[in-house]
């Protein structure tokens, strides 16, 4: 019985290679196109200077002295930088928001920036049934939305209010943004930016356009500018009757 002739070996072996190749196009271009993509992987994809070490520990100090209620460079610059916007409605993202603070007995009243708190002990991972909400080695905590399946059971857990369930189709995403339909998201403190050795975007905006309230860098580290203003000042931490250990910081709160 007479088969189909072989094709020649070096066709085969070439129609082989262009295979890969393209398979190998395909994955790259579904990893920075993906609303789920990790931003662990974008940030390795642009050549990150620094990757997550439990020798650090990244935070946030905020000094509320210095935060005017009038000042919102950290909120535009999240929106702007992360690609979400907030038009009022209660099912709109809010990556970052400002809060304010009164003391009854005094009537001081403090503006507060909250998002996120990177909670050490944080109860969104804690509550998660797919891993999807975890933390780096780090200390930032963020959301895997490949395998985010829309519980939000992390929401209800969050005593912050820091997350959102995006709930419509959107276009227009940040390459190192990446938002899903059915997922949850919030602050990542800009982790691309951190593995890259920059600053949050928030923190960059209320330097150059506010007041200076903002300070981040490595709590681990005595030296680093973050350290030598919690040793010099005292602070507190949001709820911290429920011992999460955020690594958010506030000077000033009433």
């Amino acid at each position: 019985m007479t088969g189909r002739p072989a094709a020649p070996r070096g066709i085969g072996h070439q129609v082989d290679e262009d295979r890969r190749r393209f398979l190998g196009v395909a994955a790259v271009s579904a990893l920075v196109l993906a609303p789920g993509v990790s931003l662990l992987a974008y940030a390795e994809e642009q050549g990150g200077k620094q990757g997550a070490s439990a020798r650090t520990r990244w935070g946030l100090l905020i000094d509320t002295t210095k935060c005017r209620s009038s000042c919102t460079a950290c909120v535009t610059a999240c929106s702007s930088y992360n690609g979400w916007k907030n038009e009022g409605r209660p099912t709109d993202p809010q990556w970052i928001r400002k809060v304010q603070v009164t003391d009854p007995e005094t009537g001081l009243s403090r503006s507060v920036p909250v998002m996120c708190q990177h909670c050490a002990k944080a109860p969104c991972v804690e509550v998660c049934p797919t891993g999807a909400s975890f933390k780096r080695a780090d200390g930032i905590v963020l959301v895997d939305r490949h395998i985010c399946i829309g519980c939000r059971y992390c929401m209800m857990a969050c005593p912050y209010k820091a997350r959102s369930f995006l709930s419509e189709e959107i276009s227009g995403q940040k390459p190192w943004a990446p938002r899903g339909k059915g997922t949850v998201e919030g602050c990542t403190l800009c982790v691309e930016r951190i593995d890259a050795g920059q600053v949050p975007a928030c923190v960059q905006a209320c330097a150059r356009e506010g007041s200076g309230a903002m300070t981040f860098g490595d709590l681990k580290d005595p030296a680093s500018a973050i350290s030598r203003a919690l040793a010099e000042h005292p602070s507190v931490q949001l709820r911290a009757d429920l011992m999460l250990d955020p690594g958010v910081q506030y000077q000033g709160v009433p």
